[in-house]
């Protein structure tokens, strides 16, 4: 499957900094307002250190990591639900996106002007989720002026089942909540609300833009954004996009690596943003392998075999047979699949198996 997330945020707080740093794309960044005019859309490699072990086990002639891709769009400022700034122009370029990163500034710098003329973080997040709820409620009155009279009739069912599902979401966008606060249980109404692609209803994750200094420890700034967001469920994540910057231009791993070591950190931020984008919508990754090719392949946690077949292919998932899984740890421990199989660490699992994070796979299918 692939993974789509866009990035939200007031001019300013260094989202194109950030898209930068995590796609192979380059959009303009700069000190002043609405810098992003048209919508920038680049992808990143999933970082993934069995797929590096499996490439150097199997020698494949093609590699193939799973990817994440990203969409930025112009700042939004007070007001872009009814067309300020060019934000609202491209929030539909982000309606079907999985996820939400939701860049917030976190420090202070005299020399970066701020579109409201001081740094607050959780203020410009109540006015991007305010927007946001605006445009979602704008969306879910436009449908319920069209499906209400076919649900009001009678005959149509699915039109009133349309309209319990944006009645709900109605109520909590007039209270300016987000829509990510109903929770559907009939798999009918999960489907329907999915179809709308309603942007507070997706998941999101708080991107904390600090300075070099906090980069490791965080600051007041994000202790504030922790406290006003705990009741969310939403990924935080600290991070200083201009260092990621300077580090995205380093060629040398080593230097990388000393450079973060410096800091304080482990691993660069864009790692981090990626892994945590995958807990945040439930990732996993499964892997294929062979000399012709090694793949990662991203799949919702808790997937049986026959739905994870079916992110290769529908028809793998239509005509699923079965599926021979060796764990990773086996194959690296005996060397290779003819290894595992004589050793009988290679499973054949049917179609109730739920795949684990890691499993190598091998699927076998009729249409």
């Amino acid at each position: 499957m692939s993974v789509k997330c866009g990035i939200v945020g007031l001019p300013n707080v260094g989202k194109s900094t950030l898209f930068n740093c995590i796609s192979s794309a380059k959009a303009e960044a700069a000190n002043f307002p609405f810098c992003t005019i048209n919508p920038q859309i680049g992808s990143t490699a999933v970082p993934d250190k069995r797929l590096e072990t499996l490439v150097e086990m199997v020698h494949p002639r093609n590699v193939v990591p799973a990817t994440v891709e990203i969409v930025d769009i112009a700042g939004l400022v007070k007001g872009a639900s009814r067309g300020e700034g060019l934000g609202n122009q491209f929030l539909a370029n982000i309606r079907e996106t999985d996820a939400i990163l939701h860049v917030l500034r976190c420090f202070d710098d005299p020399n970066i002007a701020h579109v409201d003329g001081s740094v607050d973080p959780v203020r410009d997040k109540e006015v991007i989720d305010t927007e946001l709820q605006l445009k979602d409620l704008e969306t879910v009155e436009n449908r319920l002026a069209k499906v209400g009279k076919q649900a009001k009739m009678g005959a149509d069912k699915e039109a009133q089942k349309l309209c319990n599902v944006l009645e709900q979401y109605k109520a909590v966008l007039e209270r300016g909540e987000n829509a990510r606060s109903v929770v559907f249980d009939n798999k009918e109404d999960i489907k329907l609300a999915k179809s709308l692609f309603l942007l507070t209803a997706k998941p999101v994750m708080y991107v904390c833009n600090v300075d070099e200094a906090s980069a490791a420890t965080g600051n007041a700034y994000v202790d504030a954004v922790r406290e006003a967001v705990k009741d969310e469920g939403a990924e935080i994540l600290v991070l200083a996009a201009k260092i990621e910057s300077d580090i995205a231009e380093m060629e040398s791993y080593d230097d990388k690596m000393m450079f973060l070591q410096d800091l304080g950190l482990k691993e660069s931020g864009i790692v981090r943003l990626v892994q945590s984008a995958y807990r945040l919508l439930g990732l996993q990754t499964y892997f294929t392998q062979g000399e012709p090719e090694v793949r990662a392949w991203t799949f919702k946690k808790g997937d049986k075999a026959p739905q994870a077949a079916g992110v290769i292919h529908s028809d793998f998932e239509k005509g699923f047979i079965r599926a021979e899984v060796i764990k990773f740890e086996d194959f690296v421990k005996y060397g290779s699949e003819s290894a595992c199989r004589a050793a009988g660490k290679l499973a054949t699992e049917g179609k109730e198996y739920v795949v684990q994070d890691g499993d190598i796979m091998h699927f076998l299918f009729n249409v």
